[in-house]
């Protein structure tokens, strides 16, 4: 049987709700220790219909007692609600943010309450597949680390860093980086339709493709550009396509892609950080 951790979740979207199936997915908690809070009532109810777990359209009312304090907001209403929970979360609770761009300070001074951890998951987190990079405060106990490993450990593969630097990175690469495969699917499938496989196919070949080459290369375990070594034989098809890749600049494009991603990230941060909360 599970061990109750009182939780309370403030923002019931895709991600809140990631992150209630994959708790109880993993049994670190119990439905009945959840407590979901969110605007819309019927999307709470629809939350404790399918798992169980308490709704609340008041956040203050949902974050009493609680153990662990996860905001999964859109960054845009942050400090409408930092200023709704100030003073209302327990002391000894620690509050898990993974909000885009929302500082440790920032959420710290807002809710003024120390113990803060930062994540920033990625889409994958919805079917427990994806990767967390997340840090914490100087006031965070190694309890508290070890309960927001077990959270983030339900969406996925987590990875924790001593920098705060490293999640605006980590948005540019992995919170940002299905979005650079799923073009890529697309270009590929788009490509198999062009030459004439009906989309079905094409889709297809291009999944399992790309699904069967992620699972080789984490088997092999060497680095990609010798599997790519082992694929393009001398004057080939796919020496002839690489060729093509690379005259295009493909590998600059990522590249100048992600960095942009990277830039990107830090100024909506600093523009949502320079916001004070509401009082």
């Amino acid at each position: 049987m599970p061990e109750c951790k009182a939780i309370a979740l403030i923002g019931p979207g895709a991600m809140g709700e990631a992150i209630i199936g994959g708790l109880l997915r993993k049994e670190v908690t119990l439905p009945d220790c959840i407590h979901a809070s969110g605007p819309l009532a019927s999307r709470v109810e629809f939350l404790k219909e399918r798992y169980g777990i308490h709704p609340y359209t008041d956040n203050a009312a949902a974050v009493r007692n609680a153990e662990i304090v996860i905001l999964a907001v859109k960054p845009q209403k942050l400090a409408r609600v930092i200023a709704g929970l100030r003073g209302c979360i327990e002391p000894g609770a620690v509050v898990l943010s993974i909000i885009a761009g929302a500082t440790i300070s920032t959420i710290a001074e807002g809710l003024q309450h120390g113990a803060v951890v930062r994540a920033m998951p990625n889409t994958p987190a919805q079917i427990g597949q994806g990767i967390t990079v997340w840090t914490a405060s100087p006031s965070v106990s190694p309890e508290q680390i070890e309960m927001a490993r077990q959270v983030l450990d339900a969406l996925g593969q987590e990875v924790y860093v001593e920098e705060e630097t490293y999640l605006d990175m980590a948005t540019a690469l992995s919170g940002t980086g299905p979005a650079y495969v799923f073009l890529f699917m697309e270009a590929l499938v788009d490509a198999g339709v062009h030459m004439g496989f009906p989309r079905r196919i094409a889709e297809q070949l291009v999944t399992q493709t790309i699904l069967g080459s992620i699972e080789y290369y984490q088997k092999i375990a060497i680095h990609p550009a010798q599997l790519r070594n082992q694929v393009t034989s001398p004057g080939g098809t796919s020496a002839e396509a690489l060729y093509y890749l690379e005259k295009a600049g493909f590998r600059t494009a990522i590249s100048r892609a992600i960095w942009a991603a990277y830039e990107r990230s830090q100024e909506l941060g600093k523009g949502l950080n320079s916001k004070t909360p509401e009082g």
